[in-house]
């Protein structure tokens, strides 16, 4: 990547990025001057071209996968916010969704600054900037991040866990984990809840590896019970390798566990 002629080669990645994304290597400038690049990058949230409005918010993503990190936005993300700001109500999706990723990107080191973004974007909000705002929280609500469950409409729930079966206390790898869980509240108020499943996979080593499975979204009437059956399959997948022995479900609601079980996976020969 050749630095120089600076503003030059951003203003043809600007151009390129009609044709063919240019996040990757928009990033090259960013890390060599931050100041400069972004100088010259605010002009472009008001590109008539939404591929450029793109640029701007993709291309600052701190840890844009598969790209260089960013380590002086991973460290102070500060001066990406006003950008990211005035694409919130982009009138395109794929601007949006590229400034959600960017929120979430920043939620990974700073998660209570996107938790406090999150609830400024949600006053007056429309239907479109509640689904940017969501997005961009997804990791939080997946890590129980309280502040941002609270903001969101999800407090502290007052359920009891009835009952948790494991349907299939063996299984085989490439088969399914099925399981069956009723919950019951001992609210006098309805209640939002998220509802997501843990699987807490046997590493190698014998300790224990947690990946989080997104579930159910409700409202639950006072007083009232819920019961819900899954399916989850465990087969061969390119991220993960698998191990015999004991693994564990646990359930969890508005970010807090209610129960777990343990199940044993048999690896084929």
């Amino acid at each position: 990547m050749w630095l120089g002629d600076f503003e030059g080669s951003l203003l043809l990645l600007k151009d390129m990025t009609r044709h063919f994304s240019s996040e990757f290597d928009v990033r090259y400038y960013l890390q060599a001057d931050e100041k400069h690049a972004l100088a010259i990058m605010e002009d472009w949230v008001t590109d008539p071209d939404y591929h450029v409005r793109r640029l701007v918010s993709e291309g600052t993503r701190p840890r844009l996968p598969w790209g260089m990190k960013l380590s002086g936005f991973v460290a102070d993300p500060a001066p990406l916010l006003p950008l990211l700001e005035a694409l919130k109500d982009d009138e395109t999706e794929y601007v949006r969704r590229s400034v959600a990723n960017n929120l979430n990107d920043i939620a990974k080191d700073h998660p209570d600054l996107v938790a406090e973004i999150a609830g400024k974007w949600l006053k007056g909000a429309n239907k479109n900037r509640k689904r940017l705002v969501n997005h961009a929280c997804r990791s939080l609500i997946k890590q129980g991040h309280q502040k941002t469950l609270k903001i969101l409409g999800y407090d502290t729930p007052e359920i009891v866990l009835e009952n948790l079966e494991i349907l299939t206390p063996e299984v085989l790898f490439g088969e399914a984990l099925v399981f069956d869980m009723q919950l019951s509240s001992i609210s006098d108020k309805n209640q939002n809840l998220i509802i997501d499943y843990v699987i807490h996979h046997q590493k190698a080593n014998g300790t224990m590896s947690p990946k989080v499975f997104k579930w159910k979204r409700l409202t639950l009437a006072a007083s009232k019970a819920l019961r819900a059956q899954k399916k989850h399959a465990i087969r061969r997948i390119t991220t993960r390798k698998y191990y015999a022995g004991r693994h564990a479900l646990e359930i969890m609601v508005n970010g807090v566990s209610v129960g777990k079980r343990e199940f044993e996976l048999l690896m084929t020969t």
